[in-house]
Formats: structure tokens, sequence, C-alpha cells
């Protein structure tokens, strides 16, 4: 007789768990301690029960069936997809598709120069030999003003390859909205004839996307993650309240917009976003009066340049890696990883064979592929969905109060709350709430910038695409400022790279072997930060010996390592042995700072400290001027 394991338990409510929780905090704060708020403002707490899911009303509807929340299909077979530029010319841009469809690419995107679109003999040249129904293609960069004629174009191709319009898969990146948040630009009337127009002339071809609405746009710019979404269906909406206004279909118009969304490394919270943009648009689109099939959202996922560095480029690997686990166990139609080294240098075979090779792994060896939404029932991620659709419903309607995006941007609105939580994010980074791998914390002690690392680059946040063109719309609206998190620490770095004398950090460890260890090594990773060279050092007998050995090292900042009941009496002692040489920091944060400030010992690191404005002043009594 088959006996159910859990029923020899006696049932343990949440009160009673909470109450062991209580007492094993020893009387510290259950909301402070344990229970944290994300930059949108909602609680997570630290576990989650069934009862948690009482109220969330999409629990337990299946994969393909409306809203959605599980995904748009009864599987989750994703595209891997790769960028190519074409600002080296087609041909070449053609051979670097080929070998990617050679070696894991499914779906490729070609940058064109959207100043002078492509005609029918440069698709010739560009898709040579690639197999339309086996293969599907995106164009990005498409400038509203030829952007007709370029998809006009590319349907005369397929015409002329005797290619069915069912078998034919691409997307064009029109979206004038999205000059309007970059660039500020926008002639609404002008703009909406053009999408609509573009749906006119694909309208026979079913899996041909013309609209795009860019919410990446919004993560770029530090946005948050309900941010980036309830914007991003914002856009989706004036597009569709635009272009059925033009006399358009709804569910024509739904079935031919993308959602290009970044995904950044808050793992689960990423993997919630896409699950709730599939139950938010599919309300929205219906709404508008699309039938259930055209409420369907498509989306291109790529992972986050904002969170990108030029120093340690490596580490960009293991974030592209986390954040494609993301976007793969969420359920998207494709995905892109970008290329590690993309932020400060064109990507060349290594870094584009490694991003093409994460999503073969998660899909050949992770199997990631073979099932459906695998968070579905997770109490955590079914509450964390729940939430972030409440976040970015309120926020939608906030938008949609002021007049839709194109109001609510042109008043500022878009701005003021995005420049908001970027300044919350750059403040927990430079504090080092958050860590940069590589950048604010654990930094790599012995790189230094490659000729490839400029300053243009970490003040401008990327290098810069040649084929990029400038929009000659009117300028109604301030754009929004793309940046990369670790900027301002990598110009910092730099500015230490660049000069001609790297100071010397020497660590002057005495006293309490555990404490002086601790602090020696909390120290050299924090002046590493800016591209100091430190110093580590044990442990000295006796603190004559440490300044001895300190003043042989011609150091230009001594840092003293031991236990806080050590400082009272060696800091200032040290002070003494080191005169004028050297500037004579303490680590940590002692009880006896006061008496220590009044002996005149005046610079001190810990853990509180905002380590980025803490290390300028310390670049500057080295002599070491800002970018």
């Amino acid at each position: 007789m088959t006996k159910k394991l859990f029923t020899e338990f006696p049932p343990v409510t949440t009160e009673q768990w909470d109450e062991v929780i209580i007492k094993d905090l020893k009387g510290g704060d259950y909301e402070k301690k344990l229970v944290w708020r994300t930059l949108e403002g909602f609680p997570v707490r630290p576990y989650y029960r069934a009862e948690n899911l009482k109220d969330i009303p999409f629990t337990g509807i299946a994969p393909g069936v409306f809203p959605y929340v599980r995904g748009v299909e009864a599987d989750n077979k994703w595209l891997t997809r790769q960028d190519y530029c074409l600002c080296e010319g087609i041909e070449e841009a053609n051979a670097l598709a080929l070998d990617g469809l050679c070696k894991g690419v499914e779906s490729v995107g070609f940058r064109i120069n959207g100043k002078e679109g492509l005609d029918k003999a440069g698709f010739a040249k560009l898709l040579k030999d690639i197999v339309l129904p086996a293969v599907e293609v995106n164009f990005t960069h498409c400038m509203p003003r030829t952007a007709v004629s370029t998809v006009k174009a590319f349907i005369e191709y397929v015409k002329e390859q005797g290619i069915k319009p069912e078998e034919v898969r691409a997307s064009f990146d029109v979206s004038p909205l999205h000059m309007l948040t970059v660039r500020g630009t926008l002639n609404p009337a002008k703009g909406y004839e053009i999408l609509a127009e573009c749906i006119r002339l694909t309208a026979d071809y079913p899996h041909v996307q013309v609209v795009n609405v860019a919410g990446y746009d919004f993560n770029d710019a530090g946005a948050g993650i309900v941010q980036e979404l309830a914007f991003a269906l914002a856009i989706g909406s004036d597009y569709m309240a635009g272009l059925t206004a033009l006399g358009l279909d709804a569910s024509l118009i739904a079935s031919k917009m993308r959602f290009t969304l970044a995904v950044s490394s808050n793992y689960f919270m990423e993997i919630a976003k896409f699950r709730a943009a599939r139950v938010l648009w599919a309300n929205i689109a219906k709404a508008y009066g699309a039938k259930e099939e055209a409420c369907k959202i498509c989306t291109h996922a790529v992972t986050s340049a904002w969170n990108q560095t030029v120093y340690d480029a490596y580490v960009n690997m293991l974030r592209g890696t986390t954040e494609a686990m993301s976007a793969a166990i969420a359920g998207v139609h494709s995905l892109t990883v970008l290329p590690f080294d993309k932020a400060f240098r064109k990507p060349g075979e290594f870094s584009n064979r490694i991003a093409r090779n994460v999503q073969s792994i998660l899909k050949e060896e992770s199997r990631f592929d073979k099932i459906v939404d695998p968070a579905a029932g997770s109490y955590y991620i079914e509450t964390l969905t729940n939430s972030i659709i409440n976040a970015a419903w309120t926020l939608f309607k906030s938008v949609e109060e002021k007049g839709g995006y194109l109001e609510a941007f042109k008043a500022g609105f878009v701005q003021s709350q995005i420049k908001a939580t970027a300044e919350k994010r750059d403040m927990n980074i430079a504090t080092r709430r958050d860590t940069i791998l590589g950048t604010n914390q654990f930094p790599n002690f012995l790189e230094k910038a490659s000729d490839e690392i400029t300053e243009d680059i970490v003040k401008r946040g990327a290098k810069k695409c040649c084929c990029a063109c400038k929009d000659e719309s009117e300028k109604i609206a301030e754009p929004l400022e793309k940046y990369r998190g670790a900027q301002v620490f990598e110009a910092m770095r730099l500015a230490t790279d660049r000069s001609k004398h790297q100071p010397v950090v020497f660590m002057l460890t005495f006293g309490n072997l555990a404490m002086c260890r601790a602090r020696a090594q909390f120290s050299c990773n924090f002046f590493a930060v800016a591209g100091f060279k430190v110093v580590d050092n044990n442990r000295f007998a006796s603190v004559e010996e440490g300044i001895k050995a300190a003043l042989e090292a011609k150091a230009d900042i001594v840092v003293a390592c031991s236990a806080d009941d050590e400082y009272l009496e060696a800091v200032p002692q040290i002070a003494k042995g080191i005169g004028n040489k050297a500037v004579v920091v303490v680590a940590g944060d002692p009880e006896c700072r006061p008496q220590l400030e009044e002996q005149g010992i005046k610079n001190f690191i810990h853990v509180r400290c905002n380590i980025l404005e803490t290390l300028k002043e310390y670049q500057k009594m080295m002599g070491i001027s800002e970018l």
C-alpha cells in the first residue's frame, strides 16, 4: 500500500514559521532584516507558501492559452540570434551571417545604413545563399524616411525568389517612438503613416513584423524592470491607438509588432518580467479589439548593455550567461547574447563564438528549450510575476492618464521617472550595495587599460557604430541618456592608468592576525578599484618593522590594518613614523576615531564609504586629474 510521505507530518502554519524566524533573529527587526524592497518599491519576502497564490488569477493556465502567462506557444523553442553590421560592406556582412548560420545561429540580424536603406539589389547581395524559409532575418536601424522603400524592396526580392508569403520570417525595427526616446525627434503624423504603409505592404506575410517596440532603450538608460516594461507597453499602446485611428485592423497591427526587451542580471525578476509582459500585452491588445491569437506578444530579448564593463571584460561572459538563462526560462521568441567586448571594440570571431555558444549550451546541454515555463508553480516566481504585473500596470495607467507615451515623454515624465531610478542605481553602485564584479568590487589588480579603452568610451558608454546616421526630424523633447553602470568607475580607473605615476598603497598589518588580514584584503580591494598598485603583507612583528618596510617601498599611501582596540596607540605612532612621506589611512571605522582625528588622523575607509567619491579624493591627493 502506497503512503503519502507528507501526510505523516503535521502541517506548519505561516505564523509558526515566522515565530521560529523571529526567535532566530534575536530581537532583530523582521522587516528590515529579511524583507527587501525592489527599485520599484514593492516588497519581496524571504519565503512564500501556497497560500500566497490564492489571489493570483492566472495560476493554472496552460501554455498557449490567453493571457499567455506560461508562453504564447506550447513549446519553448526560442531562436538563437546574432546581429552583423553592414558598415564594412554588404558582402562582408553576408559572409559573417553565413558563417554564423553554420555554427548555431538561427535568426540573423543586419544593422543597415538607415539613411540609405536597401534596394532589391542590395537584398540580393546581403541574403545570397541564405535560405529564407529556414532562417529568420531581421533588419535593424531602419530610419523612418527609408523604411517604406526598404520594406518594399524586400518584398520584391522575396517575390522574385518565388518564396511563399507564409514561409518568410523577418522583422524590420521601424519605430518612430524609438527615435523620440533616444534622439527626442518625431513627426507624429508622418511617422504613423510610415508604419501604416509598412503594415499594408506586409499584410499578406503573417510572419513578417515591421513595428518594433524598443524596450531596451529604457534599460540602457538605467531604468528598473517595471519601468522598462510599463513604458514599452505604453509605446505599444500608442502604436495601437494611432494605427487603428488610420483605419488598420487591430489584429493586423498586433501581429506586426515585436517587443525588444533587455534582460538584466536580476535573475528571478527578469523571469517574472517576461511572464508579466505576456499577460499585460495580451490584455492591452484585446482592449483594442484584437483577436486572442493576435494578442500573443512576440518578444526578442537582448542581454543588457547597461551591465557590460570594459575592464575585466571577460566577466561579461558570466553576466551574459545568467541573463540568457533568465530569458530562456521565461520563454522568448528569440535571444541575442551580446559579445563580451561589444562596449569597447568591434566583436571578433572569438567573442561572437562565445556569445553563440552560450545559447547552444543552454539548448543542447541544459535542455532549456525542452521545458515550457519551468518556473510555473514556484510560489516565489508566481508572486513576483503578479507584483510586476500590478506595479507595471499602475505605471502604465499613469502614462495613459497623461495622454499616452508621446505626451508623457514630451512632458518629461518618462525621463524624470527613469532618472530617479538611475540615480538610485548609481548610488547603490558607488556605495557597493550593488556589485559590478571587476569594477566596484574584486577588480583585477594587475589589469591596465588597453589602447582600445579610450576616454570617449568610458564617458559616452560604448564604441559608436560607424553606420549611425543623423536624424533630421524636429526635436520635440529631451532624449534619454544611455550609459553603462560601470562608466564612472572606469573613467576613474582610466585616469590612473593614463597618469604618469601609479600610486603605491602599502598594507601595514600588525596586531590581531584575523583582523589585520581581513582589513588588508578589504583595503587592497578598495584601492585597486581605482587602479592603484597595492602591496599586501601577511603581518609585521611590530609597528616599527611595518613603518620601515613602508618607507623602503616608497609607498604613497600607508594603510593601518588591525583590530579597533589596537588603533588608538598604534596609528599615531605610524603617522609620526611616516611623516609627510605618505598619506596614512585607517582601515575601519573604530570607536576611537574621534580621538584619532584630534591627533590629525583624517583618513578612514570602511564598508559604509561611498567608494567612488572617496577614491576620487585620494586621486586628487596623488595629483591625478579626472578625465
